[in-house]
């Protein structure tokens, strides 16, 4: 598939639009000079809907678009329970989690962890994440993303590697996370349309005359097994979605570390004007997750009537892409541009703030207070880290990820060794005044050890329950050593007076709306 001059014109003008409009935000402002607040906080004044956009756009990438269709090809709607079930533990971050990080004024998880208990462990984990970020993630959504440029438009994939990560960074160089959050509101916008644009057309090229909604009475009539939502252990991907553990067990593990624990997530709402305003965008980006798997993974089933011999089911995406006409193919593919720039972008920024916060700053200044000049400083050296760390990603997504097959479920098992401990250390750092830096490190020790034991010698245990069962496990550690080694006095500086878990009306009848949708979503496909 070639794109026409048309679509090239459009994908242009989009790339020529969104950086301009990312650089137009990141101005400073009568003589200012940029902050570290500025920079990787965005001045502490992201309104709701930028932060609720934010959230998605550094969410869905290609990972989302071209690994969920993949898993819809392969699976079916089943894997639309990491979208459903992460709309409700949105909620749960806004109500509970939120009002204990803004009151006390928390911009890294690592500092986070500092705060509540002790040194060691914000360097532990400000380095495993720095890790994560670099080799897992940024490598995966670029990579994926090469892959659809490379099918859709012929481009060479090394080019189109390069090309992307080079874009993302230069994007969100100079105006960090404002930049980001201030253009993803276009992103999302430009992404929901090109995806709901993608299931439109394959759906009515199945109903032919009976239209959309004969499309999809045909694909349901046609691959029934492609909507079961709870699988039964004789299904053949039972052991990637494990039945009622997306629902009561271990994907609960996986959800609140990403969307709750996770800087690359969390640093939009931390950034928020205020508390309510932050609780609003997680409301908003709830109701997105409940919208996106008729953006992505209804394409990826579509295909299982379109394209039914694909090679690999990470192509059924940019396959279904070659339905659209000329003009319109150039929307949704800057669409799915959009989506892998924001995410990219938003990445390199989480990883510059952890490198700059938590490992260079706390060196040279313990207190945080800082003259114009040092924080000019923290500025360029952020830049510094996010040019090292797409440089970084660039190399060595191929070797990483050239031979992954479902690169999504890759991605979902890989992070599954660490997400238990990382879960145990921040719901015990929030909820138990007894929680010890002991036990802290000893759960994140404990989650890839017994991690890794579970996977080498009880390989016919499914990831999702294993997370379960290491989180409980580790849990129990944590408490253990907890209680055996006592903290130091002052070690919890975490301040819970005038916090609150009140939430407004607004936002109570929304989550109520977001419940009721889900009940009846599975209801519906149980």
């Amino acid at each position: 598939m070639r794109l026409s001059t048309i679509d090239l014109i459009v994908v242009v003008i989009y790339a020529i639009g969104i950086f301009g409009l990312a650089q137009w935000v990141s101005r400073d402002k009568g003589g200012h000079q940029k902050d570290s607040s500025d920079y990787f906080l965005a001045s502490k004044s992201l309104p709701w809907w930028a932060i609720g956009a934010s959230l998605i756009a550094a969410n869905i990438s290609a990972e989302q678009i071209v690994g969920m269709a993949g898993s819809g090809y392969a699976i079916g709607l089943a894997i639309a329970s990491y979208e459903w079930m992460a709309a409700l533990t949105l909620l749960i971050v806004g109500k509970f989690f939120l009002p204990i990080f803004l009151r006390n004024e928390i911009y890294t998880m690592p500092q986070f962890l500092e705060q509540r208990y002790g040194p060691s462990i914000r360097t532990l984990m400000a380095v495993f994440w720095l890790a994560l970020y670099v080799f897992v993630n940024l490598t995966s959504i670029i990579w994926l993303g090469s892959i659809a440029v490379t099918q859709v438009a012929g481009v060479d994939q090394t080019v189109a590697l390069i090309g992307l990560g080079l874009f993302a960074l230069l994007y969100q160089l100079r105006g960090g996370l404002k930049a980001v959050a201030l253009t993803d509101i276009v992103q999302v916008t430009l992404l929901v349309f090109g995806g709901l644009t993608i299931s439109y057309l394959t759906l009515s090229e199945i109903g032919g005359d009976a239209g959309v909604m004969g499309g999809f009475h045909e694909l349901t009539r046609r691959a029934p097994e492609k909507f079961q939502m709870i699988l039964t252990p004789d299904n053949p991907f039972y052991k990637d979605l494990p039945g009622l553990s997306v629902l009561i067990g271990g994907m609960w593990i996986a959800n609140l570390s990403y969307w709750g624990f996770n800087q690359y997530i969390i640093q939009r709402a931390l950034a928020a004007k205020s508390l309510p305003e932050a609780q609003k965008g997680i409301v908003f980006a709830a109701f997105l997750k409940l919208l996106m798997p008729l953006v992505i993974v209804v394409p990826g089933m579509a295909a299982v009537l379109l394209a039914p011999d694909l090679a690999k089911p990470d192509e059924a995406y940019p396959t279904m892409m070659r339905l659209l006409p000329s003009g319109l193919l150039g929307l949704v593919f800057a669409a799915l541009i959009a989506a892998i720039i924001a995410s990219t972008a938003s990445k390199i920024n989480s990883i510059a703030t952890i490198f700059t916060l938590d490992l260079y700053a706390k060196r040279t200044s313990e207190s945080g207070a800082m003259d114009p000049a040092q924080e000019r400083k923290l500025v360029r050296i952020g830049r510094i880290a996010a040019t090292i760390a797409i440089l970084i990603a660039i190399v060595a997504a191929k070797p990483l990820l050239g031979g992954a097959d479902q690169a999504f479920q890759f991605i979902q098992e890989f992070s599954g060794f660490f997400t238990p401990g990382i879960t145990v250390i921040f719901l015990l750092g929030l909820f138990w005044k007894r929680a010890t830096e002991a036990g802290a490190i000893g759960a994140a020790i404990a989650s890839v050890v017994l991690s890794y034991l579970f996977r080498e010698f009880a390989p016919g245990i499914p990831f999702m329950d294993r997370m379960g069962i290491v989180f409980l496990l580790s849990l129990g550690l944590a408490i253990v050593l907890s209680l055996a080694v006592k903290g130091r006095g002052d070690a919890n500086r975490i301040a819970m007076q005038g916090v609150s878990f009140g939430t407004s009306t607004g936002f109570n009848v929304a989550g109520l709306g977001v419940i009721l949708i889900l009940i009846a979503l599975y209801a519906t496909w149980w």
